[in-house]
């Protein structure tokens, strides 16, 4: 009974690939969201608002976890309303668990935009970091609500003495639907529109990000990763670095996948072209797609995210990760990001979300 988990966004890319890992390893495992996913057989669903303290703490009445893994986040018009309303929700959590005592380790997913700046500063000049990203590069001096996560579980594991461990992956790649930042499934449908008008798959991002070195990180590997850290000794109290452990080229890639689904590739030409932009009017050819092909969602905002996709591939640097840390820790899993993609894919295709 000492691995009870509670996942904190159980619905999204990260939390529905960590409950199946979760589950898979033996653990008694919850899953909180405001829509639980109950595809996960058994897990143990919660339907609860973070940011309503009375309805949370009525949710969480009868659970007690070990263990607490907080993958979600709310976007908002401003930086300033990220900071309060992400760091709230933390802190609403974190709060209700106080009283049992049950808990020993807190593990937060943040992201890259913790070296890159925040929305309303993304990888702007003046912002840039030197690359490959590490761990210890110090805080911005900008407003992040990653930071005021960050701070509202160091606040609570010294009031409450559970350990923690932050984890900051770089684009994750991973089958889910409704999920805010999706570049994989983003990409998948956008060919699959591509293809079935017979228009090019155009590169919507920068020069840099088409010439330069690039990494991701695998939805999989990063549930092993949460797991590793949060039951390992030696990554107590840590931040870290989560990537695939490889790093590739935009220019070579995006001709691959476009090969995957038979697309003619078009790379940078001399200007960024944003994805959504060439996406703006596709939500009633999608509708067209899934009615044709029978598939599970004929809604595009359910399954692509351009803003998204274009705010990662328009970055006017290259973006690699250093994942020494992990290493020297002892977590060796890899995983080769070409096969993360077209893995996905035919995990998309078998769940009728692509043709």
């Amino acid at each position: 009974m000492d691995k009870i988990a509670l996942v904190v966004g159980s619905s999204g890319i990260i939390g529905s690939n960590l409950t199946a890992q979760l589950l898979s390893s033996g653990w008694q495992t919850y899953g909180l969201a405001r829509n639980p996913n109950t595809e996960n057989s058994g897990l143990n669903p919660i339907a609860a608002d973070l940011l309503d303290l009375e309805n949370l703490k009525l949710a969480l009445k009868e659970v007690r976890p070990t263990h607490v893994y907080i993958t979600t986040w709310m976007r908002n018009e401003t930086e300033k309303e990220n900071i309060r309303v992400n760091g709230l929700m933390v802190r609403n959590i974190l709060d209700t668990l106080s009283p049992k005592g049950s808990v020993k380790h807190v593990a937060l997913v943040t992201g890259l935009k913790h070296y890159l700046g925040p929305f309303d500063a993304y990888a702007k000049e003046g912002f840039l970091p030197e690359t490959p990203l590490r761990e210890e590069h110090s805080r911005l001096d900008l407003e992040n609500f990653y930071y005021a996560q960050e701070d509202e579980v160091y606040a609570a594991a010294k009031r409450d003495g559970f350990t923690w461990s932050i984890h900051r992956p770089h684009t994750v790649i991973g089958k889910v639907v409704g999920n805010a930042m999706n570049m994989g499934t983003t990409l998948a449908v956008y060919a699959s529109i591509c293809k079935e008008e017979g228009r090019p798959f155009v590169w919507p991002g920068s020069a840099a990000q088409w010439n330069g070195l690039s990494d991701v990180t695998d939805a999989r590997l990063l549930a092993k990763h949460l797991i590793w850290a949060s039951t390992t000794d030696a990554a107590r109290n840590e931040a870290f670095n989560v990537v695939n452990g490889d790093v590739f080229r935009w220019s070579r890639l995006w001709k691959r996948i476009a090969a995957y689904f038979d697309v003619e590739a078009v790379g940078y030409d001399t200007q960024i072209k944003p994805l959504e932009t060439e996406m703006a009017n596709d939500a009633v050819t999608w509708h067209k797609i899934a009615d044709k092909y029978k598939l599970k969602e004929n809604q595009l905002s359910r399954v692509a995210t351009a803003w998204h996709t274009d705010l990662d591939l328009g970055r006017p640097i290259e973006v690699m990760t250093n994942m020494s840390k992990s290493r020297k820790l002892g977590f060796l899993v890899y995983q080769d990001t070409e096969d993360t993609f077209y893995e996905l894919f035919e995990q998309l295709k078998e769940a009728k979300l692509i043709p």
